[in-house]
C-alpha cells in the first residue's frame, strides 16, 4: 500500500485478493481475521498494518467467497486474465522524442470511440516516411488496454512477400490468445481460425503498410469475425484499398510543420528541443530538405548528431547528388507496387510534370500514349502525387527525387543513356558532342533564362530515333537553316520561340499528337508542296506566331489532319490572320469527305 501511494504516476497499483475472509472484516478488524490481527497489536508496526488493511478493505479486487461458490480454480483463472490486460501496457515502447503526437492521436481517438459498443475499422493513409506507422503504434499503445486482445501486425506488404500471409495470422492468433504455439496451415484455414476463436473477444488489431484488400480480409473480412468494441487500425500508402474495405473514417497524416520539424531535429541531433548555438540555420537546411517527412528528418538528425558545422555543411551538399539511401528505398515501395505504364507515367511526372495545370498534364501524358484520367487518381491515391484546389499538380521534393533517382541510379556518370533528360548541362554536353542515344525517350530544357544555339540542339538528335517527348523553353539563336534531325518517333513536340520557318523535311510526323509552338518564326509547317500525313495529330497550338498571318495556306500544313482534333490554337491578327486560320479548319474538315 505503501508503494502505491508513493508512486502513483508510475502505475503501482495494489490488487487485494479475499481469501475466505469478508472485506468488511478486513476493513474493520472485525470477526476470526480481527481476533488473528490482535495479537500483534503489541508490535510497534501494529498502527501502520492497521492502515493498510483500512486502505486494502476499501479496494477493489477479487473476494473468493462471491466467485462461483468459492472455487479456487476459477477465481485464479479470474485474477490472470485480468491482471495480463492491465500489464499488457507497462512494457510499451514509448519515444520521447516524438513531436507533435498528442493531437494527431487525438484526431485518431475521436473516430474510434473506444466506449462505444461498435465494430469499427478505420484508416490511416499518405506518403511513405511521413509517420502513419508511428501514430498508429502511439494510438495502440494509449488504449491496448481497453481491450481483451491485442495485436500490431507491422510491414505486411514486405513480409507477406517474403514468407505469405500466413505466419502472420499466426502471429495476431498467438498475440490475442497468448498462445505461442499456433499453426493454421493455410490462410484460408487462419481466415476460419480467426473467426472462430475470436469472435468472441473484444479486440484491437492494427494491420500496418498494407498495399492490396486481400492484406485486411486475410484478418479482418467481416465484423462479425470480432466481439462487438472491437477496432481495426490500418496504415496504407493507397486509399483506394481502404475504400475498398469501406473503413469508417480515413485519416490523412498530416506532415510536420516547420516548427515540429525544428523540435523533432534537434531532439535527435542535440538531444534538447532547439538547436545548438550556431546551428541554426543548418538546422533549417535540413529541415527544408525533408520538407516535413518525420524519417528523413530522424535520420539525419542521429547521422549529423556530435558532427561540427563543416560536416553538416558537407553532408547537406552531398545531398543534392547523393539521397539518403534509407528514405529513398521507403520512398520507392510506392513505385515499386506500379504497373509499367504507371510507372513511366510516374517517371514523366517526377522529371518533367511537377507544378503543371492537370489539363496540361492530362494533354502531355495522353500525347505520349498513357491513360492519365485513371492513371492519376492511382498515383494521387497511392500518395505519390497531389492536386491543389485550383488543380495545380503537386509532388514531394523527395518522392520527386526518388523518381529522378531511378532514372539516373543505373547509369550515374552516363546521361547519354537515361531514359529522361532534364539537366541542362547534361543536354547541352550530350547533344554538342552528338552522344545521343536510343536509350533516351523525353528531353526537357526548361530554362527560358539560358540562349541555346538552334543547331546544338538540333544536332545531337541524329542518334536519338526513339524520343517521344521533346519540350524546349529556351530561346535559341536561328543559324539560317533548318536542320534535318528532328526524331521520327515524336508524339509530343512544344518548342516556343522556334525560331526556323519551318518544321524539318526529314521530320515525318506520323507519330506526333500534339504540336506546340507559340511565339514561334515559322511561317509554315514543312518547305514542300506534299502533305504530311498527321493522322495522329489531337493537340496543335501555334499562338502569337506572328509570321503565320501572311503566309502559308491550308495545303503547306497538310491535309491528312485527324478530323477529330481536341483543340486547335492558331495566332489572331488581324483579317489575314481570320482568313488563315479559316482555311485551316476547313482543310481539316474537308478530310471528312475524303476519309
Amino acid at each position: 500500500m505503501e508503494c502505491q501511494r508513493l508512486t502513483p504516476l508510475h502505475h503501482q497499483t495494489a490488487y487485494p485478493v479475499f481469501y475466505h475472509v469478508d472485506p468488511s472484516q478486513v476493513r474493520e478488524q472485525s470477526g476470526a481475521f480481527g481476533e488473528a490481527f490482535a495479537k500483534h497489536n503489541n508490535k510497534k508496526e501494529a498502527g501502520k498494518w492497521r492502515e493498510a488493511l483500512v486502505q486494502a478493505g476499501n479496494l477493489a479486487g477479487w473476494d473468493l467467497n462471491n466467485t462461483d461458490n468459492g472455487n479456487e480454480a476459477k477465481l485464479i483463472k479470474e485474477i490472470v486474465e485480468q491482471i495480463s490486460l492491465k500489464l499488457r501496457s507497462i512494457n510499451e515502447y514509448i519515444n520521447k522524442k516524438l513531436v507533435g503526437m498528442e493531437s494527431r492521436v487525438e484526431r485518431v481517438m475521436s473516430s474510434l470511440e473506444t466506449g462505444i459498443d461498435d465494430f469499427r475499422m478505420i484508416g490511416i493513409w499518405g506518403i511513405g516516411c511521413g509517420g502513419k506507422t508511428t501514430l498508429a503504434r502511439a494510438v495502440f499503445n494509449q488504449i491496448s488496454t481497453q481491450f481483451e486482445g491485442k495485436s500490431f501486425v507491422e510491414n505486411i506488404r514486405e513480409e507477406s512477400e517474403k514468407g505469405g500471409l500466413q505466419p502472420l495470422q499466426e502471429q495476431v492468433l498467438s498475440d490475442v490468445l497468448n498462445h505461442q504455439s499456433i499453426k493454421v496451415g493455410n490462410v484460408d484455414n487462419g481466415k476460419s481460425m480467426i473467426k472462430k476463436k475470436l469472435h468472441c473477444k473484444k479486440v484491437l488489431l492494427v494491420l500496418d503498410d498494407v498495399d492490396d484488400i486481400s492484406h485486411i480480409e486475410a484478418f479482418a473480412e467481416a465484423s462479425d469475425w470480432f466481439k462487438p468494441g472491437s477496432r481495426i487500425i490500418i496504415t496504407t500508402r493507397d486509399e483506394h484499398v481502404l475504400n475498398l474495405c469501406r473503413v469508417t473514417r480515413i485519416h490523412g497524416v498530416n506532415l510536420l510543420s516547420d516548427e515540429e520539424a525544428i523540435c523533432l531535429l534537434s531532439r535527435h541531433a542535440f538531444e534538447k528541443d532547439f538547436p545548438a548555438q550556431g546551428y541554426e540555420k543548418l538546422s533549417r537546411q535540413v529541415v527544408d530538405y525533408a520538407a516535413g517527412l518525420p524519417l528523413v528528418i530522424r535520420v539525419l538528425g542521429g547521422f549529423l548528431c556530435g558532427r561540427d558545422e563543416l560536416q553538416w555543411t558537407d553532408q547537406l551538399e552531398r545531398l543534392r547528388t547523393t539521397p539518403l539511401n534509407r528514405t529513398l528505398d521507403v520512398l520507392k515501395l510506392s513505385y515499386d507496387g506500379l504497373e509499367e505504364d504507371l510507372k513511366e507515367m510516374f517517371l514523366d511526372i517526377a522529371c518533367f510534370l511537377k507544378s503543371s495545370h492537370k489539363d496540361d498534364v492530362v494533354r502531355i501524358l495522353e500525347s505520349c500514349g498513357f491513360r492519365p484520367k485513371i492513371g492519376l487518381d492511382v498515383l494521387e491515391k497511392k500518395s505519390l502525387i497531389t492536386f491543389s484546389d485550383d488543380e495545380y499538380l503537386g509532388m514531394h521534393d523527395l518522392i520527386q527525387e526518388m523518381g529522378r533517382n531511378i532514372v539516373r541510379h543505373l547509369h550515374p556518370r552516363d546521361p547519354e543513356k537515361h531514359s529522361r533528360l532534364w539537366i541542362l548541362r547534361e543536354i547541352e554536353d550530350i547533344l554538342a558532342e552528338d552522344l545521343g542515344t536510343d536509350e533516351t525517350r523525353a528531353i526537357a530544357v526548361d530554362d527560358n533564362h539560358v540562349e541555346l544555339s538552334s543547331q546544338i540542339v538540333t544536332k545531337g538528335f541524329r542518334n536519338m530515333r526513339k524520343v517521344r517527348f521533346l519540350r524546349v523553353v529556351s530561346k535559341t539563336e536561328d543559324y539560317g537553316h533548318v536542320s534535318q534531325n528532328l526524331p521520327n518517333a515524336l508524339q509530343y513536340l512544344s518548342w516556343g520561340f522556334y525560331p526556323h520557318w519551318s518544321l524539318p523535311n526529314t521530320f515525318r510526323a506520323n507519330h506526333l499528337v500534339a504540336l506546340e509552338m507559340s511565339k514561334c518564326s515559322i511561317i509554315q509547317l514543312w518547305d514542300e508542296e506534299e502533305p504530311k500525313d498527321l493522322n495522329m495529330l489531337r493537340f496543335l497550338n501555334l499562338t502569337k506566331s506572328v509570321g503565320l498571318r501572311s503566309h502559308g495556306s491550308a495545303s503547306t500544313w497538310g491535309t491528312n489532319v485527324n478530323t477529330q482534333k481536341e483543340r486547335i490554337c492558331l495566332p489572331c491578327y488581324g483579317d489575314d490572320s481570320e482568313k488563315l486560320q479559316r482555311s485551316i479548319v476547313t482543310g481539316i474538315r474537308s478530310q471528312r469527305h475524303y476519309a
